[in-house]
């Protein structure tokens, strides 16, 4: 089938919190993947209640897009009765898909739940057509992609008509076989597969010789240190046709413990991609503002991953992350009127400073704020982070926007920016 004919890939986007949710969806998310307080491979971010979660899927459903929720550790024998609790608690939700990795998981799911579609994770290490089928005949109907595969073998899981194959698209890389990690049980007791991973792939390394203890030899040491494990992250935009040509089913945005800020650039930049893409496949131009978006959140420096066979020093990132060179000023709550909008201070933020407005569609729109104004109506000359103000623009906001400044240097004696998750 031409790739271009078939039906529309999915954006699939990270909702780590209820914020985030909001956020993915005002962008464009075609559907969204979150979780409950256990039994995800992120508990450390903020995640859902069964309340929240119930008001999550009602709400992601009421913007026309689809909502997963993940369940995707690797069960230990405690977890067995708990995680049947929690099946049937979900079977009660009805959200679009639960996303799995653990056999036994799986198994409770079709006796637990039989109506709920199931996803399987990358941890479940699919690499090859045998193995689809054969989670095909469980009862799976998508995959997502185990990350070491190339586009093409990729394309070859995905000539199944019976099962959708999902594959990231954006975000940052495990150094381990599809996320089946040791170091961060071994190093801090925080068993990785079951949602603890404390990342020590992103700390620096250097390497003793027995007979010489506390002599440390440099591996590819910089003045930063040396990070051997630090894969740079994934981002596939430029080769986003290629993805579709493959008959990829969904393409995934990884990030549920980072910010609102990467949240809304990520989804907004691969929404314009993929419906630029299908309104004129053949005709079809990477707009140079898409990367330079993506330059402006946190990452650690861009690769294709395995897809194309890249050799390993461009996917290796020697250095630890470095700030994004944009700081989030706040979200627009609602709209104040006229070239007014009210909004949630992230970092501070002064009269006429220069700030970008990051609206759904197009490249930020550049803007310098006019005025501010507490909730007391009084002009203010500055706005300090956790505070509600109105702001005097010369464009419109629309609830959810996000707008933003270049990061000040050091000599303003300024605090560094706030992350934009809080």
């Amino acid at each position: 089938m031409d790739a271009a004919n078939a039906p529309k890939v999915e954006l699939l986007a990270p909702a780590g919190n209820f914020e985030k949710l909001e956020i993915a969806l005002h962008y464009g998310a075609d559907a969204v993947y979150l979780a409950g307080k256990a039994f995800s491979l992120r508990n450390f971010s903020d995640n859902f209640s069964m309340d929240e979660m119930k008001a999550a899927i009602e709400l992601a459903h009421s913007h026309g897009a689809k909502a997963y929720v993940a369940v995707n550790i690797f069960a230990r024998p405690k977890d067995i009765s708990p995680i049947a609790d929690y099946l049937d608690r979900l079977n009660a939700l009805q959200p679009d898909g639960i996303i799995l990795a653990d056999p036994a998981v799986v198994s409770m799911a079709r006796r637990i739940a039989p109506d709920l579609p199931i996803h399987l994770s990358t941890q479940a290490n699919t690499t090859n057509e045998e193995a689809v089928r054969f989670w095909e005949n469980i009862g799976v109907r998508r995959i997502n992609a185990a990350r070491e595969l190339t586009l093409q073998e990729i394309a070859l899981l995905a000539k199944n008509p019976r099962v959708k194959i999902e594959a990231f698209v954006h975000g940052a890389m495990c150094i381990s076989y599809s996320g089946r990690c040791l170091l961060s049980n071994y190093m801090a007791q925080r068993p990785s597969n079951q949602g603890m991973c404390c990342q020590p792939c992103r700390f620096s390394y250097q390497v003793v010789e027995e007979t010489r203890p506390g002599q440390l030899f440099p591996v590819a040491e910089d003045e930063q240190g040396t990070y051997i494990f630090n894969s740079k992250d994934l981002c596939m935009l430029e080769h986003l046709p290629r993805m579709i040509a493959a008959n990829i089913g969904a393409l995934k945005i990884e990030g549920r413990m980072k910010g609102i800020h990467y949240a809304a650039t990520a989804v907004k930049v691969y929404r314009e991609a993929i419906d630029a893409y299908y309104a004129d496949p053949a005709g079809y131009t990477m707009q140079a503002y898409w990367q330079e978006e993506l330059e402006k959140i946190t990452s650690r420096g861009y690769c294709t991953g395995f897809y194309l066979n890249a050799s390993q020093d461009r996917t290796q990132s020697y250095a630890p992350p470095q700030p994004p060179p944009y700081a989030l000023v706040g979200k627009v709550l609602a709209s104040a009127g006229r070239n007014r909008a009210y909004i949630e201070v992230r970092n501070q933020i002064r009269l006429g400073e220069a700030v970008e407005i990051v609206k759904t569609r197009g490249p930020a729109v550049v803007d310098r704020i006019g005025a501010i104004m507490d909730i007391e109506g009084q002009q203010i000359e500055m706005a300090q982070p956790g505070s509600r103000v109105t702001l005097s623009l010369s464009v419109d906001c629309d609830r959810w926007d996000l707008l933003r400044r270049k990061v000040r240097t050091s000599s303003t004696g300024t605090a560094p920016p706030m992350p934009d998750s809080i």
